[in-house]
């Protein structure tokens, strides 16, 4: 059996909560209940019953039910009544205990249960997965660490470290002279974000393969995860490009309107109507990038093109836009503060080295060359290494939550991984 059956194909489980090749009306949690007949069963030589006779609504308790019919057991006259529960004595209603304990807890295969989940749950499975792989992810980790910052101080170095901050302390400065470095600061910041975006989003994709194996219990090295991402490694591409293009897009419109002021009535007028536009434009780019912020995962495990993979994102993050994103908020938050924790140091041990030592470096901001670029580099890539994986794997398993409480994938998930009995298909 595949190790993913379903996932494939973003209509695996239908959204109605019926699971498929079943049909009838389905109960509370969505699923399917079995059919019942407003009569009861009649065994052969009985007397046929009038129309509209009900059961009693005076039952015995559970455990002395019968037949209506008089039956004795459901092997027939003169034989016991089966044992609480049914065969093996097990509890009524896939084992609520004597009726009364509440649902069974869910099958948990792997590093998740297999219902749906509370904020700690996938939390605690992103760090799980990370701690039972730890080959696995922190050696893909590592490497998209390392391409990263590479990148990063290669653009710091070369392209922005040209912006003339002292500007901004300067009380004579004119409204055009702030304006132009604080563009030239916002460039910068929205280059090393968008280099951070496509390392987190590559993580994410590259990390899927290695979480769907981890919430069924299963194996999977490096090589596995390479092989199963590679088919579908040019359409990532094109994804967080297509996805960097509308944010850029949705800036660039926000900003236009103070631009086009600027020069017909001044940088005055200009500015302020410019920084409203830049702040509608950033809630608004906001606003999609949590929309589409489950494509990543349904590329890589649907197998679907880009436009696909995006109109899943929208339809699986529609209703629980507000979830979605206070879950992505604190990820990011916990990320950032792990980062801190492991950057800091080493920014602090660059700054000792570089021209100006850690007095100037506090004081006025220091020199940032080469020295210090590697050296807290360094410190960054150890930081995006425990990092990405936490991000990551909160985003997968997000998806693999939205699915399950859409369409019921914890049941293709238990039949995955071979979970029988009760529990097996997990309770909300």
């Amino acid at each position: 059996m595949n190790d993913t059956p379903g996932w494939a194909s973003p209509g695996s489980a239908p959204s109605d909560g019926r699971e498929p090749g079943t049909s009838g009306p389905s109960g509370s949690d969505g699923r399917p209940e079995p059919e019942q007949s407003a009569d009861p069963p009649r065994q052969s030589g009985d007397a046929p019953q009038e129309p509209g006779v009900k059961w009693s609504k005076d039952q015995p308790p559970a455990a002395q039910w019968s037949a209506p019919t008089g039956t004795p057991g459901a092997g027939g006259p003169g034989q016991a009544p089966p044992p609480p529960g049914g065969p093996g004595g097990q509890a009524p209603w896939g084992g609520w205990g004597s009726g009364w304990g509440g649902p069974p807890p869910a099958a948990k295969p792997g590093v998740i249960p297999l219902r749906p989940l509370g904020v700690g749950e996938l939390l605690d499975g992103a760090v799980s997965t990370m701690r039972t792989y730890w080959r696995t992810v922190l050696g893909i980790s590592l490497t998209l660490a390392v391409l990263t910052e590479i990148a990063a101080v290669l653009l710091q170095g070369f392209v922005l470290d040209d912006a003339d901050t002292e500007v901004l302390e300067d009380p004579s400065a004119t409204v055009g002279e702030l304006t132009d470095v604080m563009g030239d600061l916002l460039l910068s910041s929205a280059a090393l974000y968008g280099i951070t975006l496509i390392g987190t989003v590559a993580a994410t994709a590259l990390l899927t393969t290695v979480t769907s194996r981890a919430v069924l219990g299963r194996p999977v090295t490096t090589g596995e995860a390479w092989r199963d991402a590679r088919p579908q490694v040019l359409k990532l591409l094109g994804l967080i490009l297509l996805l960097a293009l509308i944010a850029v897009g949705v800036v660039a419109v926000g900003a236009l309107p103070g631009i086009l002021v600027s020069v017909s009535a001044g940088a005055e007028v200009g500015f302020g109507l410019t920084l409203l536009g830049l702040v509608a434009a950033a809630v608004f780019a906001a606003w999609l990038m949590i929309r589409f912020s489950l494509a990543s995962p349904a590329l890589m495990l649907e197998k679907q093109g880009i436009v696909t993979a995006m109109r899943r994102s929208a339809r699986l993050v529609r209703g629980s836009w507000w979830r979605v994103f206070g879950i992505q908020l604190l990820a990011a938050i916990i990320a950032y503060v792990v980062a801190a924790i492991i950057v800091i140091p080493f920014t602090f041990l660059a700054a000792a080295f570089s021209g100006d030592g850690v007095t100037g470096f506090v004081t006025t901001g220091g020199d940032i060359g080469w020295t210090f670029l590697i050296i807290s580099g360094i410190g960054s890539v150890i930081g995006s290494m425990i990092t990405f994986p936490i991000t990551a794997g909160v985003t997968v398993l997000l998806y693999i939550d939205q699915r399950i409480r859409r369409e019921a994938l914890d049941l293709e998930l238990a039949r995955a991984a071979g979970v029988q009995g009760p529990g097996a298909t997990g309770g909300s």
